[in-house]
Order: C-alpha cells, then sequence, then structure tokens
C-alpha cells in the first residue's frame, strides 16, 4: 500500500521500478482518477468557503431585518452540491484505494534485476551435498516403506495433497516443531507466540494477501474467518491499527501454526510427496523494525533460519530473489533452498522478507520516537517449513538398508537415533 502523496510525486520512477518486476503501471488510469478527485475536492472546498459566507450574510441581514428566504434557498442548494460532490470524493477515494491495493510492492535498489526464478542469484551456500553408494529413493517411497508416511489414507479423508504421519513420522514432525521453537526463543531472542489458525479480512488485507490472493485461501462459508495462510497474517496483525514506542524496537516474534493454502495457481507443480500441501506446519519468524533498522534485521532473520538447517546438517543455499520472483509484498527476499538428494536438486525451505513499510502501512502499524510518528517495517521468514525439513531429514539422511538416521541435534526430542520400517496401526 502506499501514500496517495509519495505516489503522484514519483509516479513515472515508480512505473518503472514496478516494471522490473513485471507489473505495469496504468498511468493513465491513476491520472484521470486522480484528476477528477482533485477537481472535485477543490469545488467542494470552494462551495463550502462560499457557503460559511453565504450563512455569514444571511446573520447579518437577518438582523438587520432583511428578507432572506431566497438567499436561504441558495445556501441549501449549496448544501446538496457540497453533499453530492464529498460522496463523489468519497467514490473516487475507494476507486483510488482499490487500486493501490492491487499494486505490488516497490523493489529495493539492492534487489537483482529479472524475469523469473532463472535470474535469482546465489548469494552464499552451506554444506556439500551428500555422496551416496545406493540410488537415494525420494520421500513418497521412502516414508511408506519405513510406514511413517501415508498418502493414500489422507486422500481418502481429505483429498489430495494432505499427508498422515505414523509413530516415529509423526514424532519427528513434533520434534521439528519443538526444536525450532527452543532455538529461536532461547538462542536468537524471539518471543514466542500462540495466534489464532483461523483470521479475519482485515487481517488478510493488512498483511497483502487480500484481496490480489483471495484464490488461494481457504474461506469460511458464511463468517469472516479464514484458515490463516501463514502465522505471518496473524502475527503481523497483533499490532494493526497501533502505535509502537520507539525504545521497543526491533520486536521479534516466533510462532508454530498449521497453514492452509488452495495454491490455486499451483496444480500440476510438486504433485507428488509433500512438498506442496493444502495443509502444512510451520514456525515463522517475525519482526518489527524501526525503518533505519530493517535490512540489517533482515540480515539477521536470513542467519537465524539458516542456523536451524546448519544445526540439522542439511545442505543449503541461500538466494536472492530476482525482481521478477519476489511475492507481492516485499521489498527484498532471501529464498533458503535445502537439498532433496531423492529429487537431485535445491528447494525452497525458507522466504524472508523485508516488506519496509507496506504491510505496516495497510494494517495501520506505527512507531513513535517523542512527537515523531512513522510506520514500521515489517519482516517475516520461515523459521522453517516444517513439512519440507522432515523431507530432507528423510533423504538426506536415508541408509543402504531403508532405515533413517536422526540428526544429532534431533535425538533428545525423538529419543531414538534411527528409524526403521515399523507396521503398527497401519493394517
Amino acid at each position: 500500500m502506499y501514500d496517495l502523496g509519495f505516489f503522484r510525486s514519483n509516479l513515472d520512477s515508480i512505473a518503472e521500478r514496478l516494471a522490473t518486476r513485471g507489473f505495469q503501471l496504468d498511468i493513465d488510469q491513476f491520472r484521470q482518477l486522480d484528476g477528477e478527485r482533485r477537481l472535485a475536492v477543490t469545488e467542494a472546498e470552494q462551495l463550502k468557503a462560499d457557503r460559511n459566507k453565504q450563512s455569514a450574510e444571511i446573520s447579518k441581514l437577518k438582523r438587520e431585518g432583511v428578507e432572506t428566504a431566497e438567499l436561504q434557498q441558495r445556501v441549501r442548494a449549496m448544501g446538496d452540491q457540497i453533499s453530492d460532490l464529498d460522496t463523489q470524493v468519497k467514490v473516487l477515494d475507494e476507486k483510488f484505494r482499490a487500486m493501490l491495493a492491487g499494486i505490488p510492492n516497490l523493489p529495493n535498489e539492492s534487489v537483482p534485476v529479472g524475469k523469473s526464478s532463472d535470474d535469482n542469484v546465489e548469494v552464499r551456500r552451506w554444506g556439500q551435498p551428500r555422496e551416496f553408494d545406493f540410488e537415494p529413493k525420494p520421500h513418497w517411497d521412502l516414508g511408506p516403506q519405513l510406514g511413517i508416511l501415508d498418502l493414500e489414507r489422507a486422500a481418502k479423508i481429505t483429498g489430495a495433497r494432505f499427508a498422515v504421519y505414523w509413530d516415529v513420522g509423526a514424532r519427528l514432525e513434533r520434534a521439528l516443531i519443538n526444536f525450532m521453537l527452543d532455538i529461536h526463543t532461547r538462542e536468537h531472542g524471539y518471543t514466542e507466540v500462540l495466534p489464532p489458525f483461523m483470521i479475519n479480512s482485515d487481517s488478510l488485507y493488512g498483511t497483502g494477501q487480500l484481496p490480489k490472493f483471495a484464490q488461494d485461501l481457504f474461506h469460511i462459508e458464511g463468517t469472516d474467518f479464514w484458515l490463516a495462510p501463514t502465522a505471518e497474517v496473524p502475527v503481523t496483525n497483533l499490532y494493526r491499527d497501533e502505535t509502537l514506542d520507539d525504545a521497543r524496537l526491533p520486536i521479534s516474534l516466533c510462532a508454530y501454526t498449521p497453514c492452509f493454502r488452495s495454491e490455486a495457481g499451483s496444480y500440476g507443480r510438486d504433485v507428488r510427496g509433500i512438498i506442496r500441501q493444502h495443509q502444512f506446519q510451520k514456525v515463522e519468524l517475525v519482526k518489527f523494525s524501526r525503518p533505519t533498522e530493517s535490512y540489517d534485521q533482515l540480515e539477521k532473520l536470513t542467519a537465524d533460519a539458516e542456523d536451524i538447517l546448519k544445526r540439522l546438517e542439511l545442505p543449503f543455499r541461500t538466494v536472492a530473489l530476482s525482481t521478477g520472483d519476489m511475492g507481492f509484498s516485499s521489498a527484498k527476499t532471501y529464498d533458503l533452498e535445502v537439498w532433496l538428494p531423492g529429487q537431485n536438486g535445491y528447494k525452497e525451505i525458507s522466504s524472508c522478507s523485508n516488506f519496509e513499510a507496506f504491510q505496516a502501512r495497510r494494517a495501520s502499524i506505527r512507531i513513535r520516537a517523542g512527537k515523531k510518528t512513522e510506520f514500521a517495517h515489517t519482516l517475516n521468514g520461515s523459521g522453517l517449513a516444517i513439512g519440507r525439513t522432515w523431507v530432507a531429514i528423510v533423504e538426506n539422511f536415508q541408509q543402504k538398508d531403508g532405515s533413517v538416521m536422526i540428526p544429532e541435534a534431533l535425538r533428545p526430542y525423538i529419543g531414538t537415533d534411527r528409524i526403521v520400517a515399523v507396521s503398527a496401526g497401519r493394517g
């Protein structure tokens, strides 16, 4: 969301920057709406000034005993005109609001310019993909063979793109959640919060999912409730319509939630296994920052997410997304991509983004330092996506005998060092 004055003053440069991310701003539409609105505001203000002047004249004439019926009738007509113009301004303001709400954030100048993910830039790489002395299997084969992943029964219960985890598979999911929350709260300085898993439309508007991405969300019929697509939404909206004391910043929060996405535009992508699900678990990192410090906070948030992968001994790379591959609300994004040997490639496991003031303006989240107020900068990133971390562990730590070793950092959470084939409860 943008400030109208800023938009008007920088229209051409804004259009150029938006074009780098594949968005064509309709400058003519903006100027037409802007011209109509400014004309209506000017006419209304002029009429209000004339009405005030005429009202004062009527009062004077009445004191002098002069008949004012005709003049009063003229003033009433002015009132009707003013009311019509105010309505016109309100309608034009709503059109502006709708137009601005559909315009993505401006990319930061440090973002690589490009048209797609092919233009993303690798920033760093950690760890070496393991060399196997056997053909590594993908998790959609390993999971069922070990008896820890059941996609067929999930499809019976609900449908495609859902999963049932059994036994150590379920414990691994739970262990990852607890492990990540513990590291982020005890060592990285985040405060844990458990938000509602259902949210309202205002919350989704505040973080930029509505109105543009309604088709990718699950709406609860007959209510204003939606299933949260990510903890980013409820956690960011904790401070909606609030002014934060500058001394409190940065505020660093983390939250576990299930996430629900219809993935309306993603059919045909990652259809096998649990890479792209309608329901999945995630630990999310959210920050509220001073504008002058938000890019330092982005680096810290990204490093915090990377630290989880390092502790789990999972090879990964960090890439800066190009302008053509960034999300709608982001000003700059790093993706962490974990190595998956069963698929012989890197797959995104976290996106860490600085939204600058884009979300804060939509959600009205301000900072006060003395008498000065300004919009906060918001940031978030997965710390990490649980299901994809589960996949990475199963694929990277698989053994020749079909078992899966548990990373050392997780063993205290699970109580075993290895996943072996089990069948209890599956029959």
